[in-house]
């Protein structure tokens, strides 16, 4: 480590997840004002790169040794599964359900399918970004 590192690396140990409670609040304001999972995996996603900028790819990849690809294909089983669900009811594709919940802690809640639907473009995006990412910047 450079001696010029010290401060950049210290500052984004606390920006990344500054960003990163920003991107999931962005996730869970999208079902009712602009936001949602795919804004919110690009906040993360910016948040992951900033992590690759300060340190190397090396150091990020034992930090947070996920496969991006195998995220991917979560996210997309998650968002089809979501959608396609509703054919077993005999709804149109796409037909999302929703119910208000009393939950502790949280009281009157608005469950959605959609939410769902949201994690798993969120899974895409993180995952697409993050492998578009790591393979123009390693070396291998």
């Amino acid at each position: 480590m450079r001696n010029s590192d010290v401060i950049i690396q210290t500052t984004t140990k606390v920006v990344f997840f500054m960003i990163f409670l920003f991107s999931i609040h962005i996730f869970f304001a999208g079902h009712y004002s602009p936001g949602g999972g795919f804004v919110g995996g690009l906040l993360t996603a910016s948040a992951l790169v900033l992590l690759l900028l300060a340190f190397d790819i090396k150091t990020v990849r034992k930090a947070l040794p996920f496969n991006y690809t195998f995220i991917i294909a979560i996210g997309l089983l998650l968002a089809l599964g979501t959608a396609s669900i509703s054919i077993l009811s005999g709804e149109p594709f796409f037909t999302h359900a929703f119910d208000d919940f009393r939950l502790p802690l949280f009281g009157l809640t608005s469950l959605h399918t959609a939410m769902l639907f949201d994690l798993g473009v969120y899974l895409v995006v993180v995952g697409a970004t993050m492998t578009i990412i790591l393979s123009i910047g390693s070396d291998d």
